[in-house]
């Protein structure tokens, strides 16, 4: 209960970032949730802004709650996004896919003027690596990416759902949830994963946040790279 009133708190903090006529995006996960409900609230209440969601989910309640929405295909240029992590670095990098969006939500960083990250006090970490991190791949590669990302000192396991079948993205693709331990060199890491055909993208975001909002008890500490 206490990590979900410091969700809803660092989510609604982040709405002093959004202003009439911005384009938003949207994130995923548990804490962006928070957010898009706030931020259907503002819009009911008169707020004029278009939303572009990370995930189906995303765009499902987003549309639930009457939020405009654009695509990348209409609209390009994002003032702002917020959006959860499954870890925060002090240096503000981020371990991001714990819900299986990070490809979307990587796009989306990428396209937006400021990305502001949401995270209950769990989530801030000195070192990243305690959670596992995502890469989505090519299912035809699996096996060999398992193998290869093996050999660079993780534990990998297929992400599966309940059901026993492999989980799959909102891009057909399949998540590999690699357990590194701590992770002495992020950007190294990064850069070896994103080479690897077959890797669609990997769960490290390294210099996209621009604020990051840590809910700590009733308090919101706001961290700037």
């Amino acid at each position: 209960m206490a990590n979900e009133q410091e969700k809803q708190a660092a989510a609604r903090a982040s709405l002093r970032f959004i202003e009439d006529g911005q384009v938003v995006g949207m994130g995923s996960g548990s804490t962006a949730t928070y957010f898009i409900r706030f931020l259907g609230e503002r819009v009911k209440a008169g707020l004029k802004i278009h939303g572009i969601p990370t995930s189906v989910r995303s765009h499902d309640l987003a549309v639930s709650l009457g939020i405009p929405l654009l695509t990348l295909d209409e609209c390009q240029q994002i003032d702002v996004t917020v959006d959860g992590a499954d870890e925060v670095d002090p240096q503000l990098r981020a371990i991001k896919g714990g819900g299986g969006a990070l490809l979307r939500e990587k796009i989306v960083a990428s396209a937006t003027r400021r990305l502001v990250i949401v995270a209950d006090s769990t989530k801030q970490v000195p070192v990243l690596g305690k959670f596992p991190l995502p890469v989505e791949v090519i299912p035809f590669a699996q096996a060999l990416l398992a193998k290869k990302i093996t050999a660079l000192g993780a534990e990998v396991r297929p992400r599966m759902k309940a059901d026993g079948k492999p989980f799959v993205t909102d891009e057909g693709h399949h998540i590999l949830d690699c357990h590194f331990g701590k992770i002495a060199d992020p950007e190294m890491l990064a850069r070896h994963l994103s080479d690897m055909p077959g890797v669609v993208e990997h769960g490290l975001f390294i210099n996209m946040a621009s604020v990051v909002l840590i809910a700590t008890g009733n308090d919101v500490l706001e961290l700037r790279g």
